[in-house]
Parts: structure tokens; C-alpha cells; sequence
């Protein structure tokens, strides 16, 4: 059975009416997440420009009896977190290794779309009958503060979900999540690599416009959820790319000067002509930003997995 924890509709009116007040706008990365924004992603996964997917797809499918290997250390049971689920395609790559070695774990997937959980609670249901499975309807930062202290822990962060923070940001993260963690316990963190910033920057500017409405598709939620005003054709997606910080960065452009009322929140928010919102970022890193990371946190590195182009690398990092 799937136990979901909702997100409250406050942590939504709050986070707008915060980041619209900002100089320059900013809006979380999470909110692109509603039943539309789930279903142009899953676009986007499969789009021939967008790799990140394909290639930890590689990597998990090549190396899973390995990974199990490490999470099953002395036949310990243990609690599988996954943050950033997502529809859990390439989890049940690491779930059936598990399962046929009769691992005794609970299986914990976190995500801020609920729509998504319910769809994989309904095909782990189908496919794995006798899979213990709790979901977690909550952000990262709160499902960490979450984390079951009674069993060994394995922590699954995929999809270069990391990325999504300013580097400060993510290595903060990772010591919040070392805090949770006893020793021998296990992450599985994936990381974006450095590379031809030109693949970096086609990966996040389709040329089927797939990226672009998911994007906007931002501003028809809070249209939908919230009574905003936007007129979604005075937008526009603009991406970037820094091959230096190794920040792709997604904005939202006003192309007009406007003003637009959110009703939910009785405030009118002011947009100049060419003015951003900053709604995510996707951080990449080399080896060496890992390493420091990683061991500034407390975790030692057991293992590097990439796939064939060494664009991504999966690490095994275990608490000391």
C-alpha cells in the first residue's frame, strides 16, 4: 500500500508570493511538477537531445547486480529512499536484483508529484505483489528530516536530482543528509559530468519545443491553482548555459511590460519588458566537485559507475 504525505497548497502561495517579490524573480524548481508538467517530462526524457536519461540508464542496467551488491552488505534489512522518484522506470532496474535475492527492504519512494506516486504505487502493486512500498508525497529537505532511524538506510538519488541546487546549496544538502545516516549506510548519487557544452545546451532547448512547454507550463499552473493572470504567449523559455560554473540554467522571459493579478494571492506583480524568472537550474560537475563534496560530508566513495560516453557517473558513497 502507498501512504502519501501531501504537500500543503500554503508551501505553494508562499513560495510564489517570496520568489515573485525577488529581484530577480525566482521560482522553485518544483512547482513545474503538476499532472501536465509529469507528462512533458516524461516527454523529455525521451527526446534525442535530452542524454541524462538514456545514460544512467546504461549505467543502472549494466552494473545492477553490483549496486545490489552494496546495498545488501551483510544481508542487513534495510529501507530503500528514493528522492525524486519520478515514475520509477529505472529504480525497478536496481528493485529486481533485489527482490530475486530476497532482500529484505521497504522500498520508500519520495516526490513532490503526487500524481506520480499514485502511478507507481499502481505499477509496483502489479508487478511486485509482495514489494513493501511507503510513499513520500513531500519535498527532498523534508523526507530527509524523515528518514526511519530503527534500519539501515539506503538512499537513492538519481537523475543528477543534485544538479537542481546551487552547488553551496547541494553540498549542504548532502552533510543534511550524512546526518541522517549511520555509519555503513548507503547513498547512490547520480551526477551530470562536464562535457561539449553545445550537447549541454541542446539537452535543455529541444528542437521539438518539448523543454520550452514544460516550462511554461509553470505559469498555467498557478493560472489553474492559484487565479494568476498569465498570458502564456507574452512568455517565453529562455535556457543558458555556462561551460565555466557549469550552471544550465531554465528562465522564464516577460516579452512585454505587464502586470499580472494572482488572485490567491491579492497582489498584482509587475513584469519589465525582457524580465526573468529564474525556475531551475541543472548544475554539472567533474570529479574532482564530487569528491569534495562527498568527503567534506562524511561519506568515503566505494565506487564510480558511467556510462559508455563518460557523460554521467553514478556514485556509491558510504557513511563513515
Amino acid at each position: 500500500m502507498v501512504h502519501a504525505h501531501s504537500i500543503p497548497q500554503a508551501d505553494l502561495t508562499h513560495a510564489v508570493a517570496q520568489g515573485l517579490a525577488n529581484d530577480p524573480k525566482r521560482l522553485p524548481s518544483w512547482m513545474l511538477y503538476d499532472e501536465n508538467g509529469d507528462r512533458l517530462f516524461q516527454e523529455i526524457m525521451k527526446l534525442p537531445e535530452y542524454y541524462p536519461t538514456r545514460c544512467e540508464f546504461e549505467i543502472l542496467k549494466t552494473h545492477s547486480r553490483d549496486l545490489a551488491r552494496y546495498f545488501n552488505e551483510g544481508r542487513t534489512p534495510f529501507t530503500l529512499i528514493e528522492l525524486g522518484a519520478g515514475d520509477g522506470t529505472k529504480t525497478e532496474l536496481l528493485i529486481d536484483p533485489l527482490l530475486k535475492s530476497r532482500s529484505n527492504f521497504t522500498y520508500t519512494p519520495v516526490d513532490v508529484s503526487r500524481n506520480v506516486l499514485e502511478a507507481l504505487g499502481t505499477r509496483l502493486r502489479k508487478k511486485y505483489p509482495d514489494l513493501n512500498v511507503d510513499a513520500l508525497n513531500t519535498t527532498y529537505h523534508e523526507a530527509v528530516r524523515m528518514l526511519p532511524d530503527n534500519r539501515k538506510k539506503v538512499l537513492l538519488f538519481l537523475g543528477a536530482n543534485i544538479g537542481n541546487m546551487p552547488v553551496p546549496e547541494a553540498g549542504q544538502f548532502v552533510h543534511d543528509i550524512a546526518r541522517q545516516m549511520k555509519r555503513r549506510d548507503v547513498m547512490l548519487i547520480g551526477f551530470d559530468l562536464k562535457k561539449d557544452p553545445r550537447i549541454v545546451q541542446r539537452a535543455y532547448d529541444d528542437a521539438s519545443g518539448v523543454t520550452r512547454a514544460f516550462n511554461l507550463n509553470l505559469l498555467t499552473r498557478l493560472n489553474a491553482e492559484l487565479g494568476a493572470e498569465f498570458d502564456i504567449a507574452l512568455f517565453d523559455h529562455c535556457p543558458d548555459y555556462n561551460p565555466e560554473s557549469g550552471t544550465a540554467a531554465s528562465y522564464l522571459v516577460s516579452l512585454k511590460d505587464q502586470d499580472v493579478l494572482i488572485r490567491g494571492l491579492g497582489k498584482t506583480f509587475h513584469f519589465s519588458q525582457w524580465e526573468t524568472i529564474h525556475t531551475e537550474i541543472s548544475q554539472k560537475y567533474d570529479l574532482l566537485m564530487i569528491e569534495r563534496m562527498l568527503t567534506s560530508a562524511g561519506f568515503e566513495i566505494s565506487d564510480l559507475f558511467f556510462d559508455t560516453n563518460h557523460y554521467f557517473c553514478d556514485v556509491v558513497a558510504m557513511k563513515q
